[in-house]
């Protein structure tokens, strides 16, 4: 174990290619939520810990924005490089922070990776267009640029894969970037600055910024930074695509989610198990994409519940650096609070709880963040437990007749972010998939997750703005076309022309 997994000094910030203690004199707790100890402190930053960094990556700016993409990209690949030989140190600090089991974070750290790969193949994904002789003696084409200084602000509940959904692409396309991670697991975020550095990242290209509400702003109001990227929930989402549009800034902002899992009569009812147990209890709920309502069609609710009760009764739930662990500890006892006061909103509302985790103790860690697997059943859409992201392992199953009733139900949600159909149809998945509003969608796959070179968002109040996280949408987010007319002197005609030009 390294010293950022075991260090008890403060987490500060990086600019301008070192460490940075930061201006302000706030900090804020960093928890080991399988113990329930305050692990270390996090220094939170201020809106002159920001300018600093922004002033670092304007000066910065353009001689990377001019550097070919071939050599940006030989930096992104040895970026790459570091990434995979420094994978499992980097899962240690996820585990150590946020709590999910060791295997999950390694899994994350992979998810990221694969976009780096993608970053790698920045001079292709940044070719225009040409057209020859698009009038006479005149040729078009089209190229992209950077915009210059970005940021992105990232959740809890990814501090590796969500922050590589951003800054690989930003920087490869020529942008420099400024990371904003969740306070509540940081020391991710300077491993890789520290790998981008070794990997001969020019100084100010990467910097972060830790902190809370103030330094989000700080970031939204700065002129000079021209994009915000975003993940969390939809309330901050709001806020931020609203505050940044207003301020004239590019945003991309991905919020909450509700997602369903539709289960038809003839579906594999162990493989349906098998997905809904681990979609809805892996990294204890705390997934973006996770399955939190199981919809049952016709009889195969009593099919299917039973062996969910049996499976979530059964779940291995300890500290995630264990290696049987299923399920780790939420990753703050507030969370754990709130979400323990769902699952009795869930009984006050009339839901059926088959299995109840609050109050759940590891022994030896019985300060720990941990909740066991909760399972609701007869829950009805007008219920908050149906209605609001929970955001733990927490699993509500919807009764409905037919695949018709179950597609108005999951198109009637909010929010739209992913979906799973599980059946042995060709005709109901492609119908499914045609009918269903929601942005990523998976045939009997749980937690569709689009590769790197895909993209990934959801639809309705699951996404503010206009383009995908990563893939193309991701290289069009941090760049902007810009098209070029040209002729020679030789053959331009003599004479004003004051109609409006076309080709001739």
């Amino acid at each position: 174990m390294t010293a950022p997994f075991t260090s008890t000094a403060d987490v500060a910030h990086f600019i301008a290619g070192q460490p940075f203690p930061g201006t302000g004199s706030r900090s804020q707790a960093v928890f080991n939520p399988a113990t329930g100890a305050v692990a270390r402190h996090v220094r939170l930053g201020t809106e002159d810990d920001v300018e600093a960094a922004v002033s670092s990556a304007l000066e910065a700016f353009p001689k990377w924005a001019d550097t070919p993409p071939i050599r940006r990209a030989r930096i992104m690949l040895k970026f790459l490089e570091l990434m995979n030989s420094h994978k499992e140190e980097l899962a240690a600090i996820i585990t150590a922070e946020h709590g999910k089991v060791l295997s999950d974070a390694i899994g994350e750290v992979s998810r990221g990776i694969d976009i780096i790969e993608f970053a790698c193949g920045i001079p292709q994904l940044l070719k225009g267009d040409y057209t020859d002789q698009v009038s006479t003696g005149m040729d078009n084409w089209t190229l992209r640029q950077p915009l210059g200084v970005v940021a992105g602000i990232t959740p809890f509940n990814f501090p590796c894969m969500v922050p590589c959904w951003m800054f690989p692409v930003a920087i490869a396309a020529g942008n420099c970037f400024i990371l904003k991670p969740s306070e509540r697991d940081p020391s991710a975020s300077l491993l890789m600055a520290r790998l981008l550095q070794e990997a001969g990242l020019p100084d100010g290209v990467f910097n972060v910024v830790q902190g809370d509400k103030a330094v989000v702003d700080a970031l939204l109001h700065h002129p000079d930074i021209r994009a915000v990227s975003f993940v969390g929930s939809t309330p901050i989402a709001n806020y931020i695509y609203e505050t940044g549009a207003r301020l004239g800034k590019r945003v991309q902002a991905l919020g909450g989610a509700k997602n369903h899992m539709v289960v038809m009569p003839d579906a594999d009812i162990d493989q349906a198990v098998d997905a809904l147990v681990g979609a809805g209890y892996g990294s204890a709920g705390e997934r973006c994409m996770a399955i939190s309502v199981a919809v049952l069609v016709g009889d195969v609710a009593d099919k299917i519940v039973p062996k969910l009760a049996e499976r979530a009764k059964a779940l291995v739930i300890k500290n995630g650096m264990e290696p049987d662990a299923e399920m780790g500890p939420i990753v703050t006892g507030q969370a754990l609070e709130r979400i323990e006061g769902y699952i009795a909103l869930g009984v006050e509302e009339g839901a059926e709880l088959l299995v109840d985790g609050r109050n759940y103790k590891v022994p030896g860690h019985e300060s720990g963040f941990f909740t066991g697997g909760t399972l609701f059943d007869h829950v009805t859409p007008d219920m908050r437990i149906y209605k609001e992201e929970i955001f733990g392992p927490v699993l509500s199953c919807v009764r409905v007749k037919d695949f018709t009733e179950a597609v108005r139900l999951v198109n009637a949600h909010e929010f739209g972010n992913g979906v799973a159909c599980y059946t042995q149809d060709g005709n109901v998945a492609r119908e499914f998939s045609r009918r269903i509003e929601v942005g990523m969608v998976g045939i009997n796959v749980p937690i569709p997750v689009p590769m790197a070179w895909h993209g990934f968002g959801g639809w309705k109040r699951s996404l503010f703005g206009d383009m995908h996280a990563y893939g193309e949408e991701g290289v069009r987010f941090y760049t902007r076309q810009k098209s070029v007319m040209q002729r020679w002197p030789q053959s331009i005609a003599k004479g004003a022309e004051f109609a409006m030009p076309t080709a001739k």
